[in-house]
């Protein structure tokens, strides 16, 4: 058999195609990545650690979780989804100060590292029970991310509470570049009003806060505002955190569920191009395994549809030669029905 024959027979077989689908294979194995460009940012996400944070009044799964619990979640998720390219980094805030736990670092390079140290920030973390979000907080955390370039955006996620809080003559300090600020402030937590889980300095709980325990609103604002203070109790304080980030020059969001912190996350405003390493080696992989699909799948649907159309031939070959012998087939199997003792009736 000369060398012709036999490859028009390699090709005719399709014997190629498991062939082609290794080399595509080991071209996934050693593929490096390709410099590409895409949207990316870099972040620095700020928990609050305060005690406020405890409350269980969101749900996941069906089930109350802590406010705190409940944030880490949904950052797990929209980590998942974020480019390669992008960077975050952790704080955690509680008292007057956000405090840099990990810088920005690449998502997909490091994203077991990401995971691990955010199941870590906790209420353990906590260093001070008081809680000045707009006094100190947020700007602290604006702080943190202008120190590490003007790229570096912030989000800070927290419930609102102010322990001890805000009196209405209290204003917001104004000692950051507000042209440089970008970013978002999260709001986590119910709607309703619920008691303050108390822990020790080794985050067990103790209990929870009772009205005495805390400092509350002096009389004189209570009554301006028809409403007596309970600090004890928490909710999220959505209205004021809007507030809040209009003066300092930051977006606000709800964070409802894992999406809303996803698409926080991925706001084009907050977004810039650049050429990153990008991981391909998926494409070659597919292309192996479609090659595949089609090597050894169509030899059984083929036997399927040879045999289906045999059967159709042949049925249509006994309707012809009933046809010519000038009986329809529905004649023929009435006949057949009532002629006695098996044989045809004429």
């Amino acid at each position: 058999m000369s060398l012709r024959t036999r490859m028009r027979g390699f090709f005719a077989g399709r014997h190629w195609m498991t062939v082609a689908a290794l080399v595509l294979l080991i071209l996934a194995l050693v593929l490096p990545p390709v410099p590409l460009p895409r949207n990316i940012t870099s972040y620095v996400v700020t928990f609050d650690i305060t005690q406020s944070m405890n409350v269980e009044d969101v749900v996941r799964n069906g089930a109350p979780v802590s406010r705190l619990s409940f944030a880490r979640a949904a950052m797990r998720e929209a980590l998942a989804r974020l480019p390669c390219g992008s960077k975050i980094g952790w704080s955690a805030f509680t008292g007057q100060r956000s405090f840099l736990l990990l810088p920005p670092v690449e998502v997909c390079a490091n994203y077991d590292a990401l995971l691990a140290s955010l199941d870590r920030i906790d209420g353990h973390m906590r260093w001070t029970n008081y809680s000045r979000i707009a006094e100190g907080g947020v700007y602290s955390a604006v702080r943190v991310a202008q120190a590490l370039g003007g790229s570096t955006a912030v989000v800070f996620v927290t419930d609102g509470q102010e322990a001890p809080p805000l009196l209405p003559s209290d204003a917001l300090k104004q000692d950051i570049n507000l042209a440089r600020v970008k970013g978002w402030l999260i709001g986590v937590g119910g709607d309703q009003p619920a008691p303050i889980p108390r822990s020790d300095a080794h985050g067990n709980r103790t209990g929870y806060w009772q009205p005495d325990e805390v400092v509350q609103v002096p009389q004189m604002h209570a009554s301006a505002t028809h409403a007596a203070s309970h600090e004890e109790l928490s909710a999220l304080q959505g209205h004021y955190l809007g507030t809040v980030a209009a003066q300092i020059g930051l977006n606000y969001r709800r964070m409802i569920d894992a999406e809303s912190l996803r698409d926080a996350l991925l706001d084009e405003r907050l977004s810039r191009r650049e050429t990153v390493p990008t991981d391909l080696r998926w494409c070659p992989a597919v292309l192996a395994l479609l090659l595949l699909v089609w090597r050894f799948m169509p030899q059984t649907v083929s036997s399927v549809w040879m045999r289906l159309r045999a059967k159709s031939a042949a049925r249509l070959d006994d309707a012809g030669r009933v046809a010519r012998a000038g009986q329809s087939p529905r004649a023929g199997i009435a006949r057949r029905a009532v002629a006695p003792h098996g044989e045809l009736a004429e």
